[in-house]
């Protein structure tokens, strides 16, 4: 899935969003939004600075949040130390292989969830996630 974007596409995005297109967040929604995919904050400063150091470990994990927190982005916890940041917004789950480190999509209309909780008083739910956790087989199935 490629979405490349020009330069003004991703500032006219980031500014529809009410991000303040800097420098710094264009290039980081450059190589974020460059195509659908899942990957940390580690990956993004990487792809960022691969050329030269452009932006530092606290900015690409700020702007990162914003993007989430915009709906730009969907942050993905698989872990306690592990982040994703997902650019498929749209309502689905994931496998997360523990070995390689990679998480894949999963489509909403492959995992049925007939029942919630009611969540606490004064409360809505704001979503669910459903992260599968796979690893190579040990033995053959047959």
């Amino acid at each position: 899935n490629d979405l490349s974007r020009s330069r003004a596409d991703i500032i006219g995005l980031l500014s529809e969003k009410g991000i303040t297109p800097t420098q710094q967040r264009v290039e980081i929604a450059k190589v974020m939004l460059g195509k659908s995919q899942h990957l940390s904050a580690e990956q993004v400063l990487a792809g960022v600075n691969k050329d030269r150091s452009l932006v530092s470990k606290a900015t690409v994990y700020n702007t990162l949040g914003l993007f989430a927190e915009k709906g730009l982005l969907r942050e993905v916890i698989v872990d306690p130390n592990k982040v994703f940041y997902d650019t498929n917004t749209s309502n689905h789950y994931h496998f997360y292989n523990v070995e390689t480190g990679t998480l894949v999509d999963i489509d909403s209309d492959q995992i049925q969830i007939d029942k919630i909780p009611s969540p606490p008083e004064g409360m809505i739910a704001d979503g669910v996630e459903v992260i599968i956790k796979v690893k190579g087989r040990t033995t053959p199935s047959f």
